[in-house]
């Protein structure tokens, strides 16, 4: 079984996110970069299935700039047996334009299961995986803690607004791993060097074929008002009046 993995190149999540003077986007120069966790999560959990001996072979796939390499280095060092780069230069693709990309590797590859991050920490968009399955026909599991894969099945625990949801998808399907799914490995020295010699193909956006025109235009991008300090009270029935006088909670 093949298992095809996704990952993004994002501004990591430690380093606070500055926006550009004129509020075309954020500032990305000298600002340093890494896997969206939610990939990274998705990757343990296709060298889990490898690991277990379900998956025969992992893929890890990522459609972005040129520097996109290192992450899918460290998608093989934490245990991927390849890796695929879509070069799309500088250009920021949407979600959906994403999703057409992906649909032609696929082709190529036709994997049996492709695990996505249930979103990305740049965009925020989560959507990616669900229009991927929606253009391929294929079942989806989105915001997955739980995957077990037998028999041309996966079993896929979702984490929903009211707790646990576990449905069973036919195989080929589309995941998206959430935030419990797994802990991710620290990819050791030894597989560091040995991601070096796997794999690792570079393809041409041109070359894909896919309709990557956008449907969306980014008006303006700012930064999210300063929290305001807070205040002490003295006693519970000053914290109720507040919240519901000042407020407007209760």
């Amino acid at each position: 079984m093949k298992v095809l993995v996704t990952v993004k190149r994002v501004i990591d999540y430690n380093v606070k996110a500055r926006v550009k003077p004129d509020q075309s986007g954020v500032d990305l120069a000298n600002v340093k970069m890494s896997m969206n966790p939610f990939d990274e999560i998705g990757v343990e959990e296709a060298v889990r299935l490898k690991e277990k001996g379900v998956a025969t072979e992992v893929v890890a796939v990522s459609v972005g700039p040129t520097q996109a390499q290192e992450t899918l280095r460290t998608a093989l060092a934490m245990g991927a047996d390849r890796a695929i780069l879509v070069n799309a230069n500088d250009q920021d693709l949407e979600p959906l334009a994403v999703a057409k990309v992906l649909k032609a590797v696929i082709a190529e590859e036709n994997p049996d299961l492709v695990i996505m991050g249930k979103q990305a920490i740049d965009g925020d968009n989560s959507a990616t995986g669900q229009m991927l399955a929606a253009i391929l026909d294929w079942p989806q599991a989105t915001f997955a803690s739980a995957v077990e894969v037998a028999g041309g099945k996966a079993k896929v625990t979702r984490e929903v607004d009211g707790g646990l949801q576990t449905i069973e998808v036919d195989l080929p399907a589309i995941v998206t791993a959430d935030l419990r799914l797994n802990e991710p490995r620290y990819a050791s020295l030894p597989n560091i060097m040995k991601a070096k010699k796997k794999p690792l193909d570079v393809k041409e956006l041109a070359s894909v074929g896919a309709d990557i025109a956008p449907r969306l235009k980014v008006v303006k991008v700012t930064e999210p008002p300063k929290r305001a300090g807070g205040i002490k009270v003295e006693t519970a029935a000053d914290l109720v009046m507040k919240l519901k006088n000042e407020a407007g909670v209760l």
